[in-house]
């Protein structure tokens, strides 16, 4: 198709091994282009010669070899394995570090004559249907033979490759359908499907048959084998992957393996649609020119299954200091793409677009002056385009502006992403009040949404000095996923699987804030603001707990709670504009205020405790939650003077 043609031409314009592949959208939102044939048609014309196979280096299959990787459709290939439907392994020399046969030869001490035939199979001198007659002739092994050889020397475990158990653990997480295909036996093939999870109906194999004895009716001496089986004759492959497209959906196609009967798998009409030779065993000079994308060991393939591409949604301070720790570890770790995109609400600044002076300076001069993010961060005027490769979103956008740009994005971002917000806020709806992290998972279609909150002042991160992080979590997968973007020597990213309770502690803790500015500004000491810090405290963890039962306590006791609640009434900027809010005696708003301060930045602490106020009077609980009512009463309806603050211990006093 058109589609698979453009995929082709872009893989041949490609450099030979870039390392970076450039993801194409269909039409359709949410589809890749479909590229069934297409690394197939992308594959130059391959010698007829026939070489000898060439041992890699280092012993038994280890993943460190002299071989390098390569391949004549190396991005396209790459691409295809990402986002195959269902992925076909060679057996003998690529999951496995021997040939069955020949190891089974070994074991009944007849191993060089086996093993010249095998080698003449792989390197497609003869054809795999005599390379097979001819090994079993000389085999001729009896059943009891093959039973004590996959009881000791064949055990599956020993013989499988470096990496092979986690690549296809990996690929079945990602909801892959993984097939064995192998030129050998049945018999050998399925202790190894079933070390790897795989059941037996995903083998494709040959099979053996046994005379049976007549007195005991047990099988016996070899009496040869089934040549029904497409696997025990060249193009037998190809036939098997053709035989699953018509009984599966499967799109994308992939096969894995040595010799010369995988590369057949993806040459002919309705095979594979790419081949990845693998050469951690035998590295075939034929297999190594013909193959799309040439490995030598299975890390390097589950590593592209593992990269993440980051996208940040949001250019503020926080964002900032976050861009600044993803991007220093997404430089250096295999499992983040390098280059993290970061939209930038299109502004002027000294002149010109602030998206273009930050992908000149890699700094935000208005809102983060001073913080290099990183030569690896591209900055974008569209929320679109930068979360148009992105795998893995990071939200940190005012959370008035969350609803909107999640609204803006519904079917931009891939549906398989992940996401985790660092948005401190909830929604406020006529059915209830919505988590910022529960409504980006439902806007966006997504299947989880984890949470980053703590005591997290942008500038002192950006600075290096030592601080801490809170990852609320579902998917503890998810979770690791995002402490290895964030997690640095001086931030340090601890996990709780308490979404809810991690949020909850990030949202209201701007609440209290407020209320520690205001006892700032009136000349208060050190005794107001710790009784506010522990009313503060007590009502954010009774708050959530109503909201959300499920939220535990001892969430509140790490830095997204107690510790992001003493940083923020110290140091944070809600705390700053209540302290000059009350020092005017609260003659201006609080927004006006923050306008003058904060140069751009918006002020979460009032808008909160607003939404916090509705879910008050909307339950009747403002009795029981007299900090949280006397900060609403003086910051956002100004109907109480500002050293009304102190008001909330009289509930003490009365008993309530």
């Amino acid at each position: 198709g058109e589609a698979a043609r453009m995929m082709v031409a872009k893989a041949r314009a490609a450099p030979p091994r870039s390392g970076k592949w450039r993801r194409t959208r269909s039409s359709t939102p949410n589809k890749w282009d479909r590229g069934h044939g297409a690394a197939r048609a992308g594959r130059s014309a391959r010698s007829s010669s026939r070489f000898a196979p060439t041992k890699a280096a280092g012993s038994k299959g280890n993943a460190s070899t002299s071989v390098e990787d390569g391949g004549v459709n190396v991005p396209l290939a790459m691409e295809l394995w990402k986002r195959a439907n269902a992925v076909c392994f060679d057996v003998d020399c690529t999951v496995c570090k021997d040939d069955s046969l020949d190891a089974l030869a070994g074991f009944l001490g007849k191993k060089n004559e086996v093993e010249a035939w095998t080698t003449r199979a792989m390197d497609g001198s003869v054809g795999l249907e005599r390379s097979l007659e001819e090994r079993m002739k000389i085999l001729s092994p009896s059943f009891d033979e093959v039973e004590r050889y996959l009881a000791t020397g064949g055990r599956a475990e020993q013989r499988l490759n470096p990496g092979i158990v986690d690549l296809v653990g990996a690929l079945r997480d990602r909801g892959v359908a993984v097939y064995l295909i192998s030129g050998g036996f049945r018999e050998m093939a399925l202790p190894v499907a079933k070390t790897l999870g795989l059941p037996p109906e995903n083998v494709y194999a040959n099979r053996m048959h046994f005379s049976v004895c007549d007195e005991t009716g047990l099988p016996r001496n070899f009496a040869g084998f089934d040549r029904t089986e497409p696997t025990c004759r060249q193009g037998g492959k190809p036939e098997v992957i053709r035989d699953l497209r018509l009984r599966h959906p499967y799109e994308t196609i992939v096969m894995v393996g040595d010799g010369i009967t995988d590369l057949e798998a993806a040459e002919v009409e309705g095979g594979a649609d790419a081949f990845i030779g693998y050469g951690g065993t035998v590295a075939r000079p034929e297999v190594m020119k013909g193959a799309d994308w040439f490995v030598s060991d299975f890390f390097s393939l589950r590593a592209e299954l593992r990269r993440y591409k980051v996208a940040f949604l949001g250019s503020g301070a926080w964002a900032c200091a976050a861009a600044k720790l993803a991007c220093e570890n997404a430089s250096g770790d295999d499992l983040f793409d390098p280059e993290v995109s970061m939209w930038v609400h299109e502004e002027v600044h000294e002149g010109r677009p602030l998206h273009e002076t930050i992908n000149e300076t890699h700094e935000n001069p208005k809102y983060a002056k001073g913080c290099f993010m990183g030569e690896n961060l591209e900055a974008c005027s569209s929320a679109e385009d930068a979360v148009r490769e992105a795998n893995l979103v990071v939200f940190c956008v005012p959370h008035e502006f969350a609803h909107g740009l999640c609204v803006q994005l519904q079917g931009r971002v891939w549906p398989d992403a992940i996401a985790v917000s660092l948005t401190k806020g909830m929604r406020i709806r006529p059915e209830g009040p919505q988590l910022i992290s529960e409504m980006i998972r439902k806007k966006l279609g997504l299947a989880d949404c984890s949470v980053l909150m703590g005591a997290n002042i942008a500038g002192e991160i950006a600075m290096g000095q030592l601080s801490e992080g809170t990852i609320g979590y579902r998917i503890l997968e998810n979770a690791k996923v995002f402490e290895r973007l964030f997690q640095t020597p001086s931030f340090i990213v601890t996990l709780v699987q308490d979404v809810e309770g991690a949020e909850m502690s990030g949202t209201l803790k701007n609440v209290v804030a407020i209320a520690a500015g205001l006892s700032d500004g009136l000349g208060y000491g050190s005794n107001t603001k710790a009784a506010i810090l522990r009313q503060g405290l007590s009502e954010m963890r009774s708050f959530s707990k109503k909201m959300f039962p499920t939220v535990r306590d001892e969430t509140f006791l790490e830095s997204c709670g107690v510790a992001d609640l003493v940083a923020s009434c110290y140091g944070g900027r809600n705390r700053r504009v209540a302290e000059a809010f009350a020092r005017e005696g609260g003659q201006r708003a609080m927004e006006e205020v923050a306008e003058d301060l904060l140069g751009g930045q918006k002020l979460q602490g009032a808008l909160t405790a607003g939404e916090v106020h509705s879910v008050l009077r909307q339950n009747g609980w403002e009795d029981e939650f007299p900090l949280f009512d006397t900060v609403y009463r003086i910051a956002v309806t100004r109907e109480i003077p500002v050293d009304a603050v102190t008001g909330f211990m009289s509930s003490r006093q009365s008993g309530r």
